[in-house]
């Protein structure tokens, strides 16, 4: 993983590169797989669940140092930590939005009064606007999941990151309408770079990890996801679910039972942090 940011993007670079990613990009949604490839485990990316002392958690965003943007008040440090402080809980919602399970998943929110950040794959979001603006219209987040998923990405040019980034919030902007604002980036698989968070950052996008992975995707058991969130709870406030990418009915079933769990431990939810540094 590159560890430290290249000196800019020149403008004619980044077209021939993104074109050439684009046509060579063998990842669509169709073919979606989880933060492990399939395998079940969660490769060693950067950002997972927050360790003290990580140099990620509460950095600054520097674009215009390093070539970006003019510099945005948005950190390009991965965020777990809540904005509601305290005890609060970060539910984000990934792979979507999904016609048949993103509908479901926004009912069992609605039933507990929780909102949620929504991690939108491009595509996805262009092919189904009108959830978007479901999403949107219920008070939820939207996040940046990038246009195809690529849990390789740390690998890629700087150019197809910020051509996967850049794309993906367009497309969810777009169909979302109305001015809504894409507020977070997550990378596939947490497969950040220092690049790929100054992109984000740069447009407003604040990277977000997550500290507990209910390993929903990998469809365990109902039962499985919900011990995995208790017993990894201690690990910090943002929980990892998935409304697309296959069959999400243990998904659904798992996070009433979680949201019901949560309000019985007086816990309350919000969302991640965006303009503060992270203290989680």
């Amino acid at each position: 993983m590159a560890r430290a940011n290249r000196q800019g993007i020149r403008a004619g670079a980044v077209v021939v590169a993104a074109a050439a990613a684009v046509a060579g990009t063998v990842w669509g949604v169709a073919t979606l797989v989880g933060p492990g490839q399939g395998t079940g485990q969660q490769p060693a990316h950067e950002n997972v669940s927050r360790r003290t002392g990580s140099p990620d958690d509460g950095a600054k965003n520097d674009g215009a140092k390093n070539g970006g943007a003019p510099q945005s008040r948005i950190p390009d440090g991965i965020a777990h930590a809540s904005e509601s402080g305290g005890n609060a809980v970060n539910i984000t919602i990934d792979d979507g939005p999904d016609p048949q399970w993103t509908p479901k998943v926004l009912d069992v929110l609605k039933k507990y009064d929780v909102k949620a950040t929504f991690c939108m794959i491009g595509p996805q979001a262009k092919a189904h606007p009108d959830l978007v603006k479901r999403v949107v219209a219920a008070g939820h987040r939207l996040c940046d999941h990038t246009m195809d998923h690529n849990t390789a990405m740390d690998k890629k040019p700087v150019a197809y990151q910020e051509q996967q980034i850049l794309e993906a919030k367009k497309m969810i902007e777009d169909a979302a309408g109305g001015g809504a604002e894409v507020e977070y980036y997550r990378a596939p698989g947490g497969a950040f770079t220092p690049d790929s968070r100054r992109i984000a950052a740069a447009n407003g996008m604040r990277p977000l990890g997550w500290n507990v992975d209910t390993k929903d995707f990998g469809k365990p058991g109902v039962a499985a996801i919900v011990n995995a969130v208790k017993s990894e709870m201690g690990n910090g406030p943002t929980v990892l679910f998935h409304d697309g990418g296959g069959n999400r009915s243990q998904t659904v079933a798992a996070l009433d039972q979680v949201l019901d769990w949560l309000k019985d431990q007086g816990r309350p939810t919000g969302f991640p942090v965006r303009t503060a540094p992270d203290g989680s």
